[in-house]
């Protein structure tokens, strides 16, 4: 057959792998119009349709709608054009997918009831700016109008969480659950109690900031006591506290006596409270961050030693 051949409806869908009913349709639809009618009036397509028909069927099979299809065809959008958007409309989809998957696993993992599955369903739809707004109303409700550590204020504001497109169902979790943490009264009660002490501390004249070395004093000397199953309470715990109260005196400029002693329970037990060291390790899963090991068992132990000192 040459160029200027007409094909029937039958022979245009053997040539293209369509079926006569959907070539039907997009004739119907103006999309594929035919060429010309037999005298017995039949369709007649030329070689054009053939190549039409072969673009809308891929850009059908790309998802493409068929107004979208038309315009195409009727060189009113380039297909660099449609791609490039039809592209960023399956990102959208692709992150919606992931993010239902998630949840679902999530939901199969932890066995939730059907409120529960809304509730994570919801906070799992927040948009980045929504989580982030969520977390610095927290953070505003507990530091708000108080003086208190502006270094841990601005590590607190600066520690957001950021859910992956793909999140893994245990990220989707940790989101979830550091949502409702944020909104719990009782927690938000316990942080702005701790934001209250490092306002008092810095009114009497406290400004020294965050004390990493000094929690890597703790992890290390009083790890290294747990390891070898040293009492708090014991005469050999002895050594290990003087060694941290001698530190912490250094870095306050305060004498090593009760007096510090009892200061640092209280400084050590404001911030206590296990649901502070949970929210960042729910921050570390959702950031796929390195989790930090608890602390907890090591401040436990020094708390008891101090207090078994000053009882003494």
């Amino acid at each position: 057959m040459n160029g200027d051949a007409l094909y029937a409806i039958g022979d245009l869908a053997r040539r293209t792998g369509l079926t006569v009913k959907a070539i039907r349709f997009y004739s119907d639809a103006g999309i594929v119009p035919p060429t010309d009618r037999s005298p017995a009036g039949y369709r007649l397509y030329d070689i054009d349709a053939v190549t039409r028909l072969d673009l809308v069927r891929t850009l059908r099979d790309l998802g493409l709608d068929l107004s979208t299809i038309r315009r195409v065809l009727d060189r009113e959008l380039s297909v660099p054009e449609v791609a490039a958007a039809h592209a960023d409309a399956l990102d959208v989809q692709i992150r919606t997918l992931r993010l239902r998957r998630s949840v679902l696993r999530a939901v199969a993992r932890r066995g939730s009831t059907t409120e529960e599955l809304d509730l994570m369903h919801s906070l799992a739809k927040l948009s980045e700016d929504e989580r982030q707004h969520l977390v610095n109303d927290f953070i505003d409700d507990a530091f708000g109008g108080l003086d208190a550590n502006p270094e841990f204020v601005a590590m607190m504001r600066s520690a957001m969480p950021q859910l992956p497109d793909d999140a893994a169902p245990e990220q989707v979790e940790a989101w979830v659950e550091l949502a409702e943490l944020c909104q719990d009264a009782d927690f938000r009660a316990a942080v702005r109690r701790m934001a209250e002490h490092q306002a008092a501390e810095r009114a009497q004249g406290d400004t020294t900031g965050l004390h990493h070395d000094l929690t890597t004093a703790v992890r290390e000397q009083v790890g290294e006591a747990l390891a070898a199953g040293i009492q708090p309470a014991s005469d050999r715990a002895a050594p290990v506290l003087d060694s941290l109260t001698a530190l912490y005196a250094e870095t306050f400029g305060r004498a090593d006596d009760a007096d510090l002693r009892r200061w640092l329970v209280t400084r050590l037990e404001a911030g206590a409270d296990p649901r502070a060291e949970h929210y960042w390790r729910l921050l570390s899963i959702i950031n796929g961050w390195s989790v930090p090991p608890t602390l907890a068992p090591v401040f436990s132990w020094f708390i008891t030693a101090l207090r078994t000192r000053l009882s003494q």
